[in-house]
């Protein structure tokens, strides 16, 4: 459009000098407010048609949609002419099919002219000039526009033709919007279904699985009972407890497919519920547990206390399959727009790096974990865990007092657009995506520049996600006019081996991030994440390249740091203990201790006052991506 805006400004000057100029420049004007708006397309279509035969002196005309792939044709739109609206031709016949096949503006002095038409003789278009325009996205033609002549002998002057030229460039921008409205929508409909599936599988985890560990540890009570006794007296309240069990399993798996809350908290309060969770743990596995509550309780919005329970309730859960924990302690602190949840207990602890992945990769015995933490996402809360093996486990959610507008919660808090134009490659990104972060909502997918600008013309996303291919093939200029609109927009680059030129000159076009093609989807989700916070983050296996580094040479001397060492070594020499570190980071002490081990070794310090003693006692800044 942009390039279409001086020669339209010479029309509407040239027009306004003619006679019914004020008629003309107002359907100017309403035409610019159509394409502004918000609109369905056939009736966009249908007024940006009537503008065209307005300002051409004409009554009639039509707007055909072309799929060049099948060969057909589909008359979309006509104002004054019976031209089988809504009927599909084949590209071999009618006036649209000449259009395409000769790929440019055709002009006919009469429309009887025409090979194969669909205007009967008398029809008084017959002895007509008509004129049509192939509308084009690209190199591709999406349809044809058509205007009649009303009057016998009139002939369609150039700047005529240029007109119906211009005006066919808003249909395509029209369909174009719309095209990418419906994919919009499509995404929009995707992401509420796997949220709702992620629900659904969250919540049947957490019912289901508390109750066969509990289900089991009752019938192994009854097995023993039974070897050690024998008597029926002996066993038969284990298969009562069992029983029981099943019972309200079966409840509450019921409860969970239908939508509803956790029986649990019918009728009672959130500390109620609590604490009957903890007699629940007192008696599978005989830990002492106690309640705390801090603040003054007050009532919360059925989704947070429905979420903060089932957190408890997972938690609870952990602590009684895996713990072997004597003493549990849970405790519910109201703070002022805050309602902090915190379970603890003394048992066997584990690696949360080594269980989770240090948060890169989801292995399927951390749903649980997942679970809880996507819950308190979810209502715009977080969750830390804080654990060490032999040390304990403690969990702590912080969720805010009020949920979320159900306008805002039903809208993921950052939208990207991908840019990239290998469909199966833009398909894989936004099924990692939509695993790997529910707050990520990809908004559409486009395969060229031209469609770039259009598309975040549109759609406004928060982050762009770009091929390095396309920043170097005349996509630079793009992405200057996005950023022209919104300065602070975050462009992220999909890439393999970038050469440090290659990232120079995409710094220069305003990139913030780059990730390596092989990433996991949680790697690319965090480095989109912190582009859209405002942060510049480079994937791990990119920034170690650039710095060259290699697998296969061995590591000796600072300069063979990761990054996640250089951050340990910053804090080392800043005098951080183990614990202090693993807590900034959020990984494990097990971890740390493994990073101050490889630092001592390619540094050859002996211990961690030698370490500080070979910077002089001053930091090592820590890579600014990192």
């Amino acid at each position: 459009m942009t390039e279409a805006e001086p020669e339209f400004d010479t029309l509407v000057r040239s027009l306004s000098d003619a006679e019914g100029a004020q008629h003309k420049l107002d359907s100017v004007a309403a035409l610019a407010r159509d394409l502004a708006g918000r609109f369905e397309l056939q009736p966009l279509l249908g007024r940006i048609l009537g503008h065209a035969t307005s300002l051409l002196g004409c009554e009639s005309g039509s707007i055909a949609l072309v799929n060049e792939s099948s060969g057909t044709y589909t008359k979309k739109v006509d104002i004054g002419v019976g031209c089988q609206e809504g009927q599909t031709f084949s590209l071999k016949e009618g006036f649209t099919g000449q259009i395409v096949r000769s790929r440019s503006t055709v002009i006919q002095d009469a429309y009887g002219r025409i090979e194969r038409g669909h205007i009967p003789p008398t029809d008084p278009r017959w002895n007509c000039a008509v004129i049509g325009v192939p509308i084009r996205w690209g190199e591709q033609i999406i349809g044809a526009f058509i205007v009649f002549s009303p009057d016998q002998g009139r002939v369609f002057t150039p700047e005529e033709a240029q007109l119906a030229e211009l005006f066919a460039s808003h249909a395509a921008i029209a369909l174009a919007n719309s095209e990418l409205h419906a994919t919009a929508s499509i995404r929009e409909r995707e992401a509420a279904v796997a949220a709702e599936r992620e629900r659904a599988v969250r919540d049947v985890h957490e019912t289901v699985g508390r109750s066969l560990a509990a289900l089991l540890l009752s019938l192994d009570d009854a097995d023993k009972a039974s070897r050690l006794d024998g008597g029926e007296h002996t066993v038969t309240p284990h298969l009562s407890k069992a029983r029981t069990i099943a019972h309200d399993a079966l409840t509450e798996t019921r409860r969970t497919v239908l939508g509803m809350g956790p029986a649990a908290l019918a009728g009672r309060t959130l500390d109620e519920a609590v604490a009957g969770e903890l007699a629940w743990v007192e008696s599978m596995c005989d830990a002492a547990t106690r309640l705390t509550v801090i603040g003054e309780a007050r009532p919360h919005a059925p989704e947070i206390a429905h979420h903060a329970f089932k957190i408890v309730q997972e938690a609870l859960n952990n602590v009684v399959t895996h713990a072997r924990a004597t003493t549990v302690r849970v405790g519910l602190i109201y703070d002022a727009g805050t309602l902090a949840v915190v379970v603890e207990d003394n048992g066997q602890g584990f690696d949360l790096a080594a269980a989770h992945g240090d948060h890169a990769t989801l292995p399927a015995g951390c749903l649980g974990l997942h679970g809880m933490s996507s819950r308190a996402i979810h209502l715009g809360g977080e969750l830390h865990i804080d654990t060490t093996p032999g040390w304990g486990t403690k969990v702590r959610a912080t969720l805010p007092d009020r949920a979320r507008e159900p306008e805002a919660s039903g809208q993921p808090q950052w939208k990207v657009l991908i840019a990239n134009d290998h469909p199966v490659t833009s398909a894989g990104l936004v099924r990692l995506l939509s695993i790997a972060e529910p707050a990520i909502q990809v908004t559409a997918e486009v395969r060229s520049a031209e469609q770039l600008f259009d598309a975040f013309e549109l759609l406004r996303p928060d982050v762009l996600l770009v091929d390095l291919d396309m920043v170097h093939q005349n996509t630079t200029g793009v992405l200057a006019r996005i950023r022209a609109l919104d300065p602070g927009i975050a462009i992220v680059v999909l890439t393999d081996n970038p050469t440090v030129e290659q990232v120079r000159s995409a710094r220069q076009a305003g990139v913030r991030g780059f990730i390596n093609r092989r990433a996991s989807g949680d790697t690319i989700a965090r480095v989109l994440v912190a582009a859209g916070q405002g942060q510049a983050l480079v994937e791990g296996d990119i920034f170690d390249r650039l710095l060259g580094s290699s697998a296969t040479e061995p590591e000796s001397g600072a300069d063979a740091f990761t990054a996640r060492e250089k951050e340990v070594h910053d804090m080392v020499v800043r005098g951080m203990a183990d614990k202090q570190i693993a807590r900034e980071l959020g990984i494990s002490v097990k971890t740390i201790e493994k990073h101050v081990g490889s630092i001592l070794r390619k540094t050859g310090a002996r211990n961690r006052t030698m370490l500080a003693g070979m910077t002089g006692g001053e930091a090592v800044p820590a890579h600014p991506w990192g």
